[in-house]
């Protein structure tokens, strides 16, 4: 019996069953647990009904190699021991709580805003509504280095091209990087406070916009926080189509990332091909569902697209061709001398920094990290026996362009299975009601890693807060991590090979 409630991955807790504890117990029982293996997947606050002090603070750690979750729920006062210093996973939750509620996490060594968004609504907008604690987004004190020579270099958060805001500092001296911040939340849409009190008829659609290029991983994370919470056994056969579509996320966009490495690098054999291949990978979804990005897809209670044997054999066709070629070209790419000698021991994060940071998803296992969600965290059609470890532990540009190819096989003979083997059945059952003061949290292993998705009931069995986190959340201060002491000219291709997401992590 462990001290602590824990449940499998899609379980749910009644919120009586979560025994509050003071902050600073929630750091001793942590501490230990973080540096062993376990991994923090989300933290976050709700005030409860009357929207004031004390919070509940709820926090969810992965104990990966007995396969479950651990559940915290600890009292949140308006002043608080940041427990960042001895656990620095917190830092980021640390700050969005103290953003989003007015609590003051004292010792917190980097106490700054995270996506400069509106004041969460309640008793505490007077604090909120204060503007000196609200600036305009990216409006805030930077860490300066000071020394002769030492130079400043601002990028963004209006970018080159056709891509998101967010603002990069550098700290330069020469051409080496001493110090990079990253400053987002130019992006921030509220979503989390607009599915309170739902589920509604427009919160799929609000889910499936979290991070576009994710919509299958964030719906399916969604679905089955409303599937555990009504207590909704979905049938195999949606469960084949969803395992489908999230590999074939994860194809189209692991094969776009490396031709856009290889753009970066000037190789344009590779480059030019996987800009085809990725669209023949986002067609093959489009073929199922009608929307290259896979939206309409996935509900709770199952899947809205079926794919019968005809499709599933058009699409095996279709699979073989553009597997072939994708090996073609990446092979072509990692076989090519001045190719890996601009990758390797570029952009490198170490094992130590990597678990410290919290990262996760292609970033971690690039530095040696195990910690896919599909094989610790399984659920419906994966199971561990069939996905193998991917991991290198380089922790630069090369390795995690290595993972990508990696998965990217495993992807291919994974969505090949699938499609010889699609049950009959129906494709949805329709969710009941959601339990009354409930808790409940899903894993998805995404393509950048794991979609964490939480919600928390009231006594109506409405949702009276749900979070989310993308790996993004995670990964942008390892981007951070990986240009220090490199060349400032390294910052485009190591911010390629992490292919952050602005809008999963502003929400």
């Amino acid at each position: 019996m462990t001290p602590y409630p824990v449940i499998h991955n899609g379980g749910t807790l009644q919120l009586a069953d979560l025994q509050p504890l003071s902050y600073q117990e929630l750091g001793g029982i942590l501490a230990p647990l973080l540096t062993r293996g376990c991994r923090l997947v989300t933290c976050f606050a709700d005030p409860g009904p009357n929207d004031d002090f004390p919070l509940s603070i709820y926090t969810v750690v992965a104990e990966d190699a007995a396969n479950r979750l651990a559940i915290f729920r600890a009292v949140g006062e308006q002043v608080l021991e940041s427990l960042t210093p001895g656990c620095p996973q917190f830092h980021l939750f640390e700050r969005e709580i103290g953003e989003q509620f007015g609590v003051v996490f004292k010792g917190h060594p980097w106490f700054k805003p995270v996506r400069f968004h509106a004041p969460w609504p309640g008793k505490t907008d007077a604090w909120n509504r204060d503007p000196a604690r609200h600036p305009l987004a990216g409006d805030m004190e930077y860490f300066q280095v000071a020394g002769d020579e030492v130079h400043e270099v601002g990028v963004g958060p209006v970018h080159a091209g056709i891509i998101e805001p967010g603002h990069f500092r550098f700290q330069c001296y020469g051409e080496e990087v001493l110090h990079l911040e990253i400053s987002l939340g130019y992006q921030h849409r509220g979503i989390e406070r607009l599915l309170a009190g739902g589920p509604w008829p427009q919160t799929p659609y609000r889910i499936e916009t979290a991070a576009g290029d994710t919509t299958i991983g964030h719906m399916t994370a969604y679905s089955m926080v409303v599937e555990a919470l009504s207590r909704t056994t979905i049938p195999e056969k949606p469960a084949v189509i969803r395992a489908l579509a999230l590999e074939l996320e994860r194809l189209a966009n692991h094969v776009g990332d490396i031709g856009a490495l290889a753009g970066d690098v000037g190789f344009l054999p590779t480059s030019a091909y996987c800009g085809r291949l990725r669209g023949d990978y986002l067609n093959m979804t489009a073929a199922i569902s009608g929307s290259r990005f896979g939206r309409g897809l996935v509900r709770p209670g199952g899947v809205l697209y079926d794919i019968d044997q005809d499709m599933a054999e058009q699409l095996r066709q279709t699979l073989a061709k553009v597997s072939a070629h994708t090996r073609g070209a990446l092979n072509l790419f990692f076989e090519t001398p001045s190719v890996l000698s601009r990758l390797e021991g570029v952009g490198k994060v170490s094992l130590q920094d990597a678990a410290a940071l919290g990262m996760t998803g292609v970033a971690a296992k690039a530095c040696g990290m195990d910690c896919d969600t599909r094989r610790h965290h399984s659920v419906a059609r994966y199971r561990r026996e069939y996905i193998d470890a991917v991991i290198e532990s380089g922790g630069d540009v090369y390795a995690r362009a290595r993972v990508r190819q990696r998965e990217i096989d495993q992807s291919i003979s994974l969505v090949n299975q699938g499609l010889y083997k699609i049950p009959r059945g129906p494709l949805r059952m329709k969710p009941g009601k959601l339990a009354a003061e409930s808790f409940a949290v899903t894993m998805v292993e995404g393509w950048r890693g794991p979609v964490v998705h939480a919600a928390v009931t009231d006594r109506e069995g409405r949702i009276s807060r749900y979070k989310i986190v993308d790996p993004s959340f995670f990964n942008w201060s390892g981007l951070a991590m990986a240009l220090r002491n490199e060349q400032i000219s390294d910052f485009p291709l190591c911010n390629k090979s992490f292919n952050l997401s602005y809008c999963g992590f502003d929400l």
